[in-house]
Order: structure tokens, then C-alpha cells, then sequence
């Protein structure tokens, strides 16, 4: 694992499609804005635990209609303006 330090606004950048930028800190928190291509899954690792369960619970309709939840967070996510 690597360990870096950033300050507000300063970035990182993985390969050549991702770069990951401190957007805001304080109070034990540290909020990230991640730039990755749209082909690429971009997931808390929360999220990415309970992705296979959420799978089976979907039926095949509502997926095949609406998509999975990370298709729809990475479709809009990006115009929440928090």
C-alpha cells in the first residue's frame, strides 16, 4: 500500500485515465473527486461488499430495464453538486 499526503486540492494520478483529487478535509474527514474513464467501475468499498448481494435480490427485469446501482450512480453522480 502506498501512503501519500494532499492537501486541499492537490491530486494523484493512477496510470493514465485516473486521477484523484483532495477536495475537501476536516473534522476526520477527507472528501475525494475521482476522474476515471466511464468504462471504469468506481465504488466505496462498501458498496462493492454488498454489490453481490444486491445482485441476486434484483430480478432480471428491473436490471435489464433500469440497470445495476453503480450504473446509475456513475451515469449521474457526477452532477450532484454537494
Amino acid at each position: 500500500m502506498l501512503v501519500l499526503t494532499r492537501k486541499k486540492t492537490e491530486t494523484i494520478r493512477i496510470g493514465e485515465d485516473i486521477v484523484v483529487t483532495v477536495v475537501q478535509t476536516g473534522r476526520g474527514r477527507v472528501k475525494l473527486g475521482i476522474e476515471a474513464p466511464a468504462h471504469m467501475r468506481v465504488l466505496r468499498g462498501e458498496l462493492d461488499v454488498l454489490e453481490p448481494a444486491m445482485s441476486g435480490l434484483l430480478d432480471a427485469s428491473f436490471r435489464r430495464n433500469v440497470g445495476l446501482p453503480w450504473e446509475l450512480v456513475h451515469e449521474f453522480g457526477n452532477n450532484i453538486n454537494n
